[in-house]
């Protein structure tokens, strides 16, 4: 079978290897579909993601079809729909013991620690598959993975229905999470320097928007929160400044997410942090929320339809790589399809 490995930092080949089988009884094999373009998919073939180890199949936003089902398996059956959880770990550890199996001591992510979804076939356990709801092309569930990593943020942020919510960053990630958060609370900033990401965040709940560009952040987030600043803050932006900008912006016992993966040093005040008594907290991956995402979609609370911009055949996808690089503003969401490769 056909995969697309990363041999090393912008080093992408479509290679040969061989079909894998179920070998346990609880496993299952699942023919690929479709899966999505990540910016830490990007990262890795340009070499600035810190996670990732060479070479590697990459893909964690993975959909497909059940093909064949090991002896134990119950849930499943050939020619089912799912979705592919990324997340493997030990379930021995502290952060597995207290129920945070993303943050495993030994924690291992399909397509950045271990082979991932780039690739036609793919054996898992039973229990990382997710049914897919009939309402979703496959190229659009590959959308639920992003999805989880919004619920899993605002699980982390304990956002509750009185908070007063900034999301610094209208990009694929704060759009995701605005998505999600409007379900929870009324109360939604969204800050960003694009007027055009601006406009389309007004349209999908958001209270107030800021350019930060064109007006001052602190000035108008204390603005639209009477006076206190925001209670959640959550870092959908990744820049340098970012945190140190959340840090000034969030009121007395709120809560700043950390969700960038940089690996460069990056300015903080201690004096706002602990005046303020602030949480500063990091949000990694997803921890079981993917049954959450699809009864979000199957209750009509969620709508992907429209998210993805752009498909290639996944043998093509030094060409998708490419295009992503180009920054052309058109792109939204790139997904690889398997149906009919070349």
């Amino acid at each position: 079978m056909k995969a697309v490995q990363i041999m090393a930092p912008e080093q992408l080949k479509v290679i040969e290897m061989e079909k894998p089988a179920v070998d346990k009884k609880d496993h299952v094999l699942v023919r690929m579909t479709a899966a999505g373009i990540c910016g830490s998919d990007v990262g890795i073939y340009h070499g600035s993601n810190a996670a990732a180890t060479y070479p590697r199949i990459i893909g964690h936003e993975m959909v497909g079809r059940v093909e064949v089902v090991g002896e134990a398996v119950t849930g499943l059956k050939v020619g089912d729909r799912v979705i592919i959880n990324q997340v493997t770990s030990c379930g021995e550890c502290y952060p597995c013991r207290i129920g945070r199996g993303n943050v495993c001591d030994h924690l291992a992510v399909r397509g950045v620690h271990i082979d991932g979804g780039y690739r036609e076939f793919i054996v898992v356990p039973e229990s990382d598959c997710y049914l897919l709801p009939d309402s979703l092309s496959d190229e659009e569930a590959v959308m639920i993975e992003p999805t989880t990593i919004a619920i899993q943020s605002c699980s982390r942020a304990e956002l509750g229905k009185d908070d007063m919510l900034l999301i610094l960053g209208a990009g694929a990630l704060g759009s995701t999470i605005l998505k999600v958060a409007r379900e929870i609370c009324d109360h939604i900033i969204v800050a960003d320097i694009v007027d055009g990401k601006l406009e389309e965040a007004k349209k999908n709940g958001a209270e107030h928007t800021i350019n930060v560009l064109t007006e001052d952040l602190e000035e108008k987030v204390r603005e639209y929160t009477g006076g206190h600043g925001s209670t959640v803050s959550i870092d959908a932006s990744g820049t340098r400044d970012s945190l140190l900008k959340l840090l000034t912006v969030t009121g007395n016992a709120g809560r700043v997410m950390v969700m960038g993966f940089s690996t460069a040093p990056a300015e903080i005040n201690q004096f706002l942090i602990t005046s303020k008594e602030l949480d500063v907290r990091g949000s990694r991956l997803q921890n079981k929320k993917f049954g959450e995402a699809i009864e979000l979609i199957k209750a009509g609370k969620l709508d992907l339809s429209g998210s993805v911009s752009h498909t290639f055949p996944f043998t093509k996808a030094q060409e998708a790589f490419d295009f992503i690089d180009s920054r052309d503003p058109s792109i939204r969401k790139i997904v690889l399809t398997f149906d009919n490769p070349v």
